[in-house]
């Protein structure tokens, strides 16, 4: 049955559904060139970027659903698929790149079974390679992110991020 047709009130499930995302949507929707906030703080709120949300922030602002798919597929730092407890941010930048970070990212690759981009079977981790997280003093290196706040490791080996991992696996 087409949302028409039904006898819920779906504009109202879908306000409660988004209830965290309103102030935000109250704040930006009316405000030039604020798609990119809008998003940004929409991934802060609920991890990623859902169809059901993409759609609510067009009908919220008039901004067609294939504009905004445009720009959240254009920059890297958006997701569309919902991420692990942990984000690993892996540092592919020069100075990481000159000290390892490829077998850094084999070696954690190989110890979760994903690949970039991919979440663990359980649902812990995400990795994301990233251009760089400033921290080439450090290199290679690798930034955790969680609910509980991020963490940075450095001067990393095979070894160090395995122990790493398991000790976050353990808390999790």
């Amino acid at each position: 049955m087409s949302e028409k047709g039904c006898n819920c009130n779906c504009a109202q499930n879908r306000e409660e559904q988004f209830k965290e995302l309103s102030p935000v949507l109250e704040q930006y929707a009316k405000v030039p060139g604020s798609l990119i906030t809008i998003l940004q703080k929409t991934q802060d709120i609920y991890g990623y970027l859902s169809k059901d949300a993409i759609n609510y922030i067009s009908e919220v602002t008039g901004i067609k659903p294939a504009k905004i798919y445009g720009v959240a597929t254009f920059y890297a730092q958006f997701r569309l698929k919902p991420i692990g407890k942990y984000l690993i941010m892996l540092c592919q930048g020069t100075a990481c790149h000159v000290n390892g970070s490829e077998m850094i990212e084999e070696a954690v690759c190989e110890y979760l079974e994903i690949k970039d981009g991919e979440t663990t079977k359980d649902g812990i981790f995400t990795l994301n390679n990233v251009a760089c997280l400033g921290c080439c003093s450090l290199a290679p290196v690798m930034m955790v992110k969680s609910a509980e706040g991020d963490e940075t490791y450095g001067s990393l080996t095979k070894d160090s991020v395995k122990k790493i991992l398991t000790e976050i696996r353990e808390r999790a």
